[in-house]
C-alpha cells in the first residue's frame, strides 16, 4: 500500500465500486449524514495547534509558529504560522448535509493521503447524468478539500467523471470558479457562503457539457492528435528538461502512450466518440487518471491537490481551441 493513503482500511470509502484500485471500504448504500460518512472514512478525528519551540545553545526557545497535531494519535500534520486556524473535518464537509437530506446530492468516497494532511469528500449532483453521445454518460459532482499541513486552503470544487471509464474530467481551478477559504478566524462565516454558488455551477456544468459535445464533433487525424499532445504537455516537460533534444523525447514518450488511448481507451471506441477531440481529451484525461504517476494514490493527490489537474484543464481547453 503507498504511504499517501494512510495504513488501515476505513482511512477511505466508496459507494459501489472499488475505490482506487481496491483500497478503502466499499459500501452498498451511500451514507446518509457527513456524520455517518465521516465514521466509515476514518475521518473522525480533530485537530489542534501546539507551540513549537526551538533547542538554541542548549535552551528551549519559544517560535511564532505552531505543530498542528491530530488528537486521536498526536501526529504532527504541519508547521504553521500564528495566523493559521485549523478547520476540522466535520466542519469543511457539513456543507453536503443539507443536500444530502433533500436528496440533491449523494456522497460517494470520502477519504485522506499522506497520513491525514490531506482530506477530501467527493459527492455526486443527483440528476445531472446526460450524454455526450449516445451510450457515453458524465455526471457532476462536488468536490470539498482540506489540508491539515498549511499547503492548501479549504476548496469546493467542481468536476466531472464520465461514468464509462470513470475519468475525471475537468476541475475548477481558479478563483471565480473555485472557492477557497483561508484557516483564519473567519473561516467559518466564510464556509456558510458556498451554498450560494451551487445553483451557478451546475449551470455551468449543463454548459460545460454542450462543449464537450462539441469536441464530439471534431475529426482527429494522426497529426492532429500529435499536436494536440504536444500542447498539451510542452508546459510541464520543459520544466523537467534542458534542451530540446530532451523536450521532443519526452513529448514523444508520452504521444505513444497516448495512441492506445486514443484508439482503444476505455469508451473510445464508442460510435460518435472514435476518432473526435472528445476521443483525444479523454485520452489524457484516462493517462492522468489511471496511468501517470507512480501509484493510484499519486495520482489522486496530483489531480485534485496538484500538476495533475492543472494538465486536466488545459487538455479541455486546448481541445476547444483546436
Amino acid at each position: 500500500m503507498s504511504a499517501e493513503i494512510e495504513a488501515g482500511v476505513d482511512n477511505m470509502l466508496s459507494v459501489k465500486l472499488t475505490p482506487w484500485h481496491g483500497l478503502g471500504v466499499i459500501l452498498e448504500t451511500a451514507p446518509k449524514t457527513v456524520e455517518e460518512a465521516l465514521t466509515i472514512a476514518g475521518l473522525n478525528w480533530q485537530v489542534e495547534r501546539a507551540p513549537v519551540v526551538a533547542q538554541y545553545n542548549g535552551k528551549l526557545v519559544q517560535t511564532n509558529n505552531f505543530a498542528v497535531v491530530r488528537k486521536t494519535d498526536e501526529r504532527v500534520l504541519g508547521v504553521v504560522g500564528s495566523e493559521y486556524h485549523p478547520i476540522q473535518n466535520a466542519k469543511a464537509f457539513e456543507f453536503f448535509n443539507p443536500f444530502v437530506e433533500q436528496g440533491f446530492c449523494t456522497i460517494e468516497t470520502a477519504g485522506s493521503l499522506q497520513g491525514g494532511r490531506r482530506v477530501w469528500m467527493l459527492a455526486k449532483v443527483n440528476g445531472t447524468e446526460t450524454d455526450i453521445v449516445k451510450n457515453d454518460p458524465v455526471n457532476a459532482y462536488f468536490l470539498v478539500s482540506n489540508s491539515h499541513d498549511g499547503s492548501t486552503r479549504a476548496r469546493l470544487g467542481f468536476c466531472g467523471t464520465r461514468v464509462v471509464c470513470m475519468n475525471t474530467l475537468t476541475i475548477a481551478h481558479n478563483e471565480s470558479d473555485l472557492l477557497r477559504v483561508s484557516h483564519t478566524k473567519n473561516a467559518a462565516v466564510a464556509l456558510d457562503k458556498i451554498q450560494g454558488i451551487v445553483d451557478f455551477q451546475k449551470k455551468r456544468f449543463a454548459g460545460t457539457v454542450e462543449q464537450m459535445r462539441a469536441l464530439a464533433r471534431v475529426g482527429v487525424t494522426a497529426e492532429s492528435l500529435r499536436a494536440y499532445v504536444e500542447r498539451v504537455f510542452l508546459p510541464e516537460v520543459k520544466k523537467r528538461t534542458v534542451a530540446d533534444e530532451d523536450t521532443q523525447a519526452a513529448l514523444s514518450k508520452i504521444h505513444a502512450k497516448i495512441i492506445p488511448l486514443f484508439e482503444k481507451g476505455r469508451g473510445n471506441d464508442l460510435p460518435g466518440v472514435k476518432g473526435t477531440m472528445w476521443a483525444a481529451y479523454n485520452a489524457v484525461s484516462e493517462y492522468m487518471t489511471w496511468e501517470k504517476g507512480r501509484s493510484p494514490n499519486t495520482r489522486l493527490d496530483s489531480l485534485w491537490f496538484g500538476e495533475a489537474g492543472k494538465i486536466n484543464q488545459r487538455a479541455f481547453d486546448v481541445a476547444q481551441a483546436a
